[in-house]
């Protein structure tokens, strides 16, 4: 049963990260930074000021809003989002994309970022333009929501909005399965195991328990413990990651430049052009994966987080979506990689392991060599960390689309299945998991990315009725699409 599975995910797999749908992430971060004249890099002091400087000089950002209202701060709905996007991609996935796709991975994966920021960007624009309040009273947005209500608001396009959201939200049920929960808890008690000798079940039933009783207190218990773990198990990681690649600081040039030459095949010039352009192929297809499963971007579900937040400026909501992938790719995933490839483990040719292990406990042993035996059980407290976070945004994500499909009470009971499975992802095949989870990905990602590039038109006006307001022009802010707000 399990090889039928494996088939027919594989053949899914294949065509949603074939040509196609590459080829519409990239250009959809391509549009998006044209139509916003390059936000992300004209307006770096800007956004910077407005996300990681104004939580050190604005209390409106960290300030709990009333509980009456079922808004989150602007900073629990940033901890929420990173916590879903801060797992073990960032570490398990970063050493598989450069076991598979050599070092020119991680160039790819920078790549997926730098114009990810502004998939991420129109993604959040979008959800606190389109939101709406619920029954209870509370904030519901996300891509669902702008697909039926902004797609499906123009001409002749309401069924098409309509199926999209639907299929969006069916896609993000399977995703916060694989993606958000089986592959996470399957890298805690792999490492776990591996570190400390924790046998799978236990870990397994250890964080089922936790899991009821965190995620049955709905998104305000989700956005408060998220809001205290992702600021420490950040910072914990980044130094561990600083102190590591300083000890290798002689091997950091060697590193970047087997990035660069693996990104476009270069090593493999000896073999022909076709040699050159296979493996470049290659690098692309896997940094761009693991890039895509780590930062998330393009794939909408962060919106559900973001949307959720007690700001009122669609534009800025979308600079803390610019932040969430500057933050998961551009600083972790890149000292991740720098671990990796400067300690000596690999191979900066070919990228394959010259230790063996593979995954997170070749990340464990690289933090080995300069931590000792300390180096793998970090590695096995920073995935636990970072990989239940994940968990925990995932299911709001999931809660969310399971009860724009079937309402109130199909949300409850997928609660329930959604902690069950966390037992299950503890003993589950790992290849099969992540593989399940690439596919969750691109299913999900298509029906958002359509709606995207249909409204950044809408974007672009947002935008630039932004910029205006924020040089002076003395013109209406474009806020919302409906009255009600």
């Amino acid at each position: 049963m399990l090889e039928g599975f494996a088939s027919v995910n594989g053949w899914v797999g294949g065509i949603v990260w074939g040509p196609v749908g590459l080829a519409l992430l990239l250009g959809a971060g391509f549009w998006m930074t044209a139509r916003t004249h390059g936000f992300q890099f004209r307006y770096f002091g800007h956004w910077m000021g407005h996300t990681l400087g104004a939580i050190f000089s604005d209390r409106r950002v960290t300030a709990h809003t009333n509980a009456q209202d079922g808004a989150i701060s602007q900073f629990q709905s940033l901890c929420t989002a990173l916590a879903a996007t801060i797992g073990t991609g960032n570490i398990v996935g970063v050493a598989a994309a450069i076991l598979k796709g050599g070092p020119g991975a991680v160039f790819w994966m920078w790549a997926m970022a730098l114009l990810g920021m502004m998939t991420s960007y129109a993604e959040n624009v979008l959800g606190i333009y389109y939101r709406r309040k619920n029954a209870q009273g509370t904030w519901a947005g996300g891509a669902m929501y702008y697909l039926r209500d902004g797609l499906g608001g123009k001409k002749g396009c309401k069924p098409l909005g309509c199926i999209l959201a639907a299929l969006f939200s069916g896609f993000c049920v399977l995703a916060s399965f694989g993606m958000g929960n089986m592959s996470q808890v399957n890298a805690i008690a792999g490492n776990l195991k591996a570190a400390f000798t924790v046998p799978p079940w236990a870990s397994g039933a250890a964080l089922t328990l936790v899991s009821a009783v965190v995620l049955m207190g709905g998104l305000k218990r989700v956005a408060s413990v998220t809001e205290k773990l992702v600021p420490g198990m950040a910072a914990l990681y980044i130094a561990g990651a600083l102190l590591t690649v300083g000890v290798f600081w002689r091997n950091i040039p060697a590193a970047f430049a087997a990035i660069f030459r693996g990104a476009f095949g270069l090593e493999a010039l000896e073999g022909g052009l076709l040699g050159c352009l296979i493996k470049a192929q290659t690098a692309m297809a896997w940094g761009m994966k693991r890039g895509a499963f780590s930062n998330e971007a393009g794939l909408g579900s962060s919106v559900m987080a973001n949307a959720s937040s007690n700001v009122k400026e669609p534009a800025q909501q979308g600079m803390w979506g610019i932040f969430e992938v500057f933050a998961d790719t551009i600083v972790i995933c890149t000292l991740t990689a720098l671990v990796i490839l400067t300690s000596g483990l690999i191979d900066l040719t070919t990228g394959a392991a010259l230790c063996a292990t593979d995954g997170s406990a070749l990340v464990g042993a690289a933090f080995g060599e300069v931590f000792g035996a300390m180096g793998p059980k970090f590695v096995a407290v920073a995935v636990l960390l970072f990989a239940y976070s994940t968990v925990l945004g995932w299911s709001h994500y999931g809660t969310t689309a399971c009860r724009y499909l079937l309402g109130e009470k199909a949300a409850a009971a997928y609660r329930g299945v959604f902690i069950a499975l966390v037992f299950c992802g503890a003993t589950m095949p790992l290849d099969l998991v992540w593989t399940f989870s690439d596919t969750c990905n691109g299913l999900m990602m298509l029906p958002n990315l359509i709606g995207i590039l249909a409204l950044s038109g809408t974007v672009g006006k947002i935008t630039q009725n932004y910029l205006a307001r924020l040089h002076g022009a003395a013109i209406a802010p474009m806020l919302s699409a409906f009255e009600e707000k």
